[in-house]
């Protein structure tokens, strides 16, 4: 059976509650048409590059999808109708990523590096203090001459 790769952009305004049952309702139509959804990720609520029927954020979803081409143009076609939908994209690759899909990998080094950051002394701020003293010193000696 084909494979698919399938991500969905979802109106920023929708709740998270309404992305998941958008994403329940297409899982049913795959699977009610002989189909299988092996992952779903939801990438939460990013910024767009450019705007897309006046909306710069969009809710992000990603489904693997085993299933016959006749399930996927009947999801394709939903999302076409439902007016929460943004955009979508459907990919067919010879099999599916096991694991956290590149973004979920993303989000998962970005937060590990926020923790680092985070653990850093700010209190020492190198030259910026010293050359602050240098140019009061400066000054003071010139006020004195």
């Amino acid at each position: 059976m084909p494979m698919y790769e399938h991500v969905y952009l979802a109106r920023p305004d929708v709740s998270a509650q309404q992305v998941e049952d958008l994403t329940n309702q297409f899982k049913g139509v795959i699977e009610g048409l002989g189909g299988k959804v092996t992952k779903t990720e939801y990438w939460g609520l990013k910024s767009l590059s450019f705007r897309v029927k006046k909306n710069r954020k969009a809710h992000y979803t990603l489904l693997n999808v085993e299933a016959p081409p006749a399930a996927i143009t009947e999801v394709e076609r939903q999302e076409r109708i439902n007016e929460d939908v943004l955009r979508f994209m459907t990919i067919r690759v010879e099999e599916l990523e096991e694991g956290p899909s590149a973004m979920m990998r993303k989000a998962e080094r970005d937060e590990r590096r926020a923790g680092e950051r985070g653990d850093r002394d700010r209190g020492d701020r190198g030259e910026r203090g010293e050359r602050r003293r240098r140019d009061e010193d400066e000054a003071g000696a010139s006020v004195e001459e």
